[in-house]
């Protein structure tokens, strides 16, 4: 790893696409910058998206990256991890992809707690689609697909993951950009499955969860004097939900990741020259 890097070295020469003012640009940001001082650099960094405004993340940061389909990027993420432990990998997504049609692979990839970590823009709207409600959405949310609004409660994916015997939970606000990258950096640094909410406004179909909505909304943890280490505290926090909160509500300090606890060592892709002892005979018996 590069003592020398810097955030900008994590960013491509293709340029994001997104709405001017979209939230996922300070996002992005806060990604870049937590990878860098972290140590990391892009070639030893593994970006993997689904489908979603943010899915193009991994074309407009310079890293390996993959644009996998819909809800599907952390088995992605897992496969490429558990292949080659020495890669940083970064799953990104959006509400949607997270927690609709990915929210099985979110449940299960936060229970094996495998080490990397999972940036999720919640925006709590279907934005690539053209705005209808997402998993996130407020109950009384309206939009033209759900005119009296959705009608049945938000997920909370903070008690999803808790849930699911996640060792690190935390959410930022893309635009707090020095507090949304120390988040980051800290999921990043977290001995298993770090996993970050992040509040990701989309300006140009959520007019309810504004900048201006955020700002006055938010609570940091910071000024609670909060022990995220505390299982019990952060349980009540995340279960009252009528805050919303910044900053890391729960981390188990005694977390051992997945590759760890399996003895999965060193890069599957390195492989000796010649077949394996006995393979020929083994193949020769089935086939």
């Amino acid at each position: 790893m590069s003592s020398e890097v810097r955030f900008t070295d994590f960013k491509s020469d293709k340029q994001p696409t997104w709405c001017p003012g979209c939230g996922d640009f300070g996002t992005m940001n806060g990604m870049m910058k937590a990878l860098a001082q972290t140590g990391n650099d892009p070639d030893n960094t593994f970006v993997v998206a689904g489908i979603g405004c943010s899915g193009k993340i991994g074309t407009f940061m310079h890293s390996y990256a993959l644009h996998g389909v819909h809800g599907r990027a952390l088995p992605v993420g897992t496969g490429v991890k558990l292949a080659n432990p020495d890669l940083e990998v970064m799953v990104a997504g959006g509400d949607g992809d997270g927690y609709s049609i990915g929210a099985g692979h979110f449940v299960h990839a936060v229970r094996r707690n495998v080490d990397m970590s999972y940036i999720v823009m919640d925006n709590r709207i279907y934005g690539l689609t053209k705005g209808q409600a997402s998993p996130t959405s407020r109950e009384d949310f309206e939009t033209s697909t759900t005119p009296e609004g959705p009608k049945q409660p938000p997920v909370n994916p903070l008690a999803l993951a808790l849930s699911a015997g996640g060792t690190f939970i935390a959410q930022s606000f893309s635009t707090d950009a020095q507090r949304h990258a120390e988040i980051v950096q800290k999921a990043i640094e977290h001995d298993g499955f770090g996993f970050v909410n992040v509040f990701s406004p989309c300006v140009t179909f959520n007019d309810v969860d504004t900048y201006d909505y955020w700002r006055d909304a938010i609570v940091d943890l910071e000024d609670e004097d909060h022990d995220p280490s505390d299982y019990e505290a952060a349980k009540d926090k995340i279960l009252a939900g009528d805050k919303e909160y910044q900053g890391v509500i729960y981390q188990d300090e005694d977390s051992v990741p997945y590759s760890e606890l399996h003895g999965i060592e060193g890069n599957m892709a390195d492989i000796p020259d010649g077949a394996p002892e006995d393979a020929t005979d083994l193949v020769r018996e089935f086939y």
